[in-house]
């Protein structure tokens, strides 16, 4: 099996290049310098994210691509195009929920036509999420309503994240899609509260751009779907950005920081008899753990394991066997049941 990891001169390929090392994988670090690509010691090749030729031969011999070269909304489309050219598998580490809406949008048919999967925002914050969800909907049957909550604390952004906020700052601020009465729609800057795990008192939250407000919606049967995560994290993400002020920050968090780093990803559910449970993820590390996704999401893509087409997690992957499988890497996943805090009308 060979992958190729395109923008595997940058933090996350980074990662996943050392990822798909630890696991025996024969790696091909693609992108645009060939001095950084040659540092990663890697077999290397040399293709612009606009040089549609260059991307298709760069791929070429692959099994399947990783795309870790954000900004996806600027770039990503491109390489999901000559991905499917080359007759490669496609996973990325992308983010941001209106690439995703865009890739479902445009290239379900050529996908499915070329025979190949596809599969946007493999990460450690929509995968889990997303498979979890499914597991909820197995066990509550069809949802009146998901609310989703992002919590991240400690660790830092790469300069590659924050090059993705800066582009996608308007639909932060705007905060992102919601799904309701069968289609995606903007949804408002909405707040609210919740009560978290291991906190006593209630967390203010804030409407943000999650991707599963994307990908869940099409597997699961559900009424309506919003995304929130704490408020000061919204606020802190508003801030402004200049490409100067990036670039004179480091590549990204060290790997103690990384190690620090905690997650918890929060999914309230109803069903529409009026049952709720609450799902939570927890972890740490959130860019190791999405190049571990990554890597074995491409790696069972290039098996054979998924149905051609843009696929969302739970299309893809086994909900339950997947989330097991991370256990291994520090994920741990929960059911219980729920009392939901009350939001604002994010309807």
């Amino acid at each position: 099996m060979k992958i190729a990891v395109y923008g595997g001169s940058g933090y996350q390929g980074g990662l996943v290049l050392a990822e798909l090392a630890r696991r025996g994988i024969e790696p091909v670090a693609a992108g645009r310098d060939a001095a950084r690509l040659e540092r990663t010691g890697a077999p290397w090749r040399v293709a612009a994210a606009g040089d549609r030729e260059g991307l298709v031969s760069a791929f070429a011999g692959c099994d399947a691509v990783v795309n870790c070269a954000g900004p996806f909304t600027v770039t990503g489309a491109a390489v999901v195009r000559a991905a499917i050219a080359a007759g490669c598998h496609y996973v990325d580490t992308s983010g941001e929920q209106l690439h995703v809406k865009h890739v479902f949008d445009t290239f379900t048919t050529q996908a499915r036509e070329a025979g190949v999967s596809v599969l946007p925002a493999a990460t450690d914050g929509c995968v889990p999420v997303d498979l979890l969800a499914r597991v909820l909907a197995d066990r509550l049957g069809p949802l009146a309503g998901i609310v989703t909550v992002h919590v991240v604390t400690g660790g830092g952004m790469s300069r590659g994240s924050l090059r993705s906020v800066a582009e996608t700052i308007d639909a932060i601020r705007a905060g992102g899609l919601i799904y309701s009465g069968g289609a995606w729609r903007a949804g408002g800057p909405a707040r609210g509260e919740v009560r978290l795990p291991g906190r006593a008192e209630a967390t203010a939250v804030a409407a943000f751009p999650v991707p599963e407000v994307v990908t869940i919606p099409r597997h699961v049967p559900v009424g309506h779907m919003a995304g929130m995560t704490e408020a000061a994290l919204g606020e802190q993400l508003n801030s402004p950005l200049t490409p100067e002020m990036i670039d004179s920050l480091p590549d990204g968090p060290g790997a103690a920081s990384r190690r620090a780093q905690r997650f918890t990803y929060v999914l309230d559910a109803t069903g529409a008899d009026g049952r709720r449970a609450r799902g939570v993820v927890r972890g740490s590390d959130t860019y190791g753990t999405t190049a571990v996704i990554a890597v074995e999401s491409a790696r069972r893509l290039a098996a054979g394991r998924a149905g051609a087409g843009v696929l969302a997690p739970g299309q893809a992957l086994p909900p339950e066997g997947f989330l097991d499988f991370l256990a291994a890497y520090g994920v741990r996943w929960s059911i219980e049941p729920s009392h939901i805090s009350d939001l604002s009308d994010t309807s």
